[in-house]
C-alpha cells in the first residue's frame, strides 16, 4: 500500500466533496475526477488494523463479490493515510445507481414494485455464500440497467456454500434492525419474507 504524502492528502481533502462524515471527520469524498476516496479510521486494535488494514479488506471483498457475479465498485488503489494510527483509504469509481433507501423514501410506488426482485437478490446473496452484516437499504443500489449492486461492504463474510437457514435468518434480522433504527414502521416486511427464495414470475411478452 502506498503511503500518501501529507500535501497530497490535504489536496484531496480540500478539493473533494464530502459525501459522508462523522465526529472524526470525512468518511467519503468525491474527487474532481469523479472517483471516491473512502477513509477507514479504526476505533480500537490498531495493531490488528496495521496488519490487516480495512482498505485491503474492502478491496478484497470487492474482488470476491465480482467472482460471485455481484456488482460492486472495483477499487483502483489502497492507501495508507496515517500508518501509525492505522488510517487507510481506497480510491475507486462509484457504482452508478440509486440507493433503495432513497427510492423507498421518495418513490415508494417504484420501490414496492421492485420488492420481489429485492427479495430474490437477497436470496441470491445467501445462496452464493455471502453474509453481509451491513445489509440495509442504503447499501443496495438499483442500477440504471436494472438489477442491484452493493456498496459499503467492508463487514462481509464469504462461505464456500449457501448460508445455513440460521445465518440467513440472522442476516435478515440485520435488515430488520436497520428499519427499526431508521424508524421505518410501514416497510412491507411480510411481503419481503414471502417473496424471499420464491422464483420471480416470467415476464410477459410485449
Amino acid at each position: 500500500m502506498r503511503i500518501v504524502p501529507a500535501n497530497e492528502l490535504q489536496q484531496w481533502l480540500d478539493q473533494g466533496e464530502v459525501l459522508e462524515k462523522d465526529s472524526r471527520g470525512p468518511k467519503v469524498l468525491r474527487q474532481p475526477d469523479g472517483r471516491l476516496l473512502k477513509i477507514f479510521r479504526p476505533r480500537r486494535r490498531l495493531w490488528l488494523a496495521r496488519l490487516r488494514p480495512a482498505a485491503q479488506r474492502f478491496a478484497c471483498n470487492a474482488e470476491r463479490l465480482a467472482e460471485r457475479n455481484i456488482l460492486a465498485p472495483q477499487v483502483n488503489e489502497c492507501l495508507w493515510l496515517d500508518r501509525a494510527q492505522a488510517v487507510s483509504a481506497c480510491l475507486y469509481a462509484p457504482l452508478p445507481g440509486r440507493s433503495l433507501d432513497q427510492l423507498y423514501r421518495h418513490v415508494r410506488q417504484e420501490f414496492d414494485e421492485l420488492l420481489p426482485e429485492l427479495a430474490e437478490f437477497i436470496h441470491t446473496l445467501h445462496q452464493r455464500g455471502i453474509y453481509f452484516r451491513s445489509l440495509h437499504l442504503g447499501n443496495i443500489l438499483l442500477l440504471p440497467e436494472g438489477g442491484f449492486g452493493l456498496i459499503d461492504f467492508l463487514d462481509m463474510r464469504f462461505k464456500r456454500g449457501p448460508l445455513s437457514t440460521r445465518l440467513a435468518r440472522r442476516n435478515l434480522q440485520h435488515l430488520k434492525g436497520y428499519l427499526r433504527r431508521s424508524q421505518i414502521e410501514d416497510f412491507p416486511w411480510q411481503s419481503l419474507l414471502q417473496a424471499y427464495g420464491r422464483p420471480l414470475p416470467a415476464s410477459k411478452p410485449e
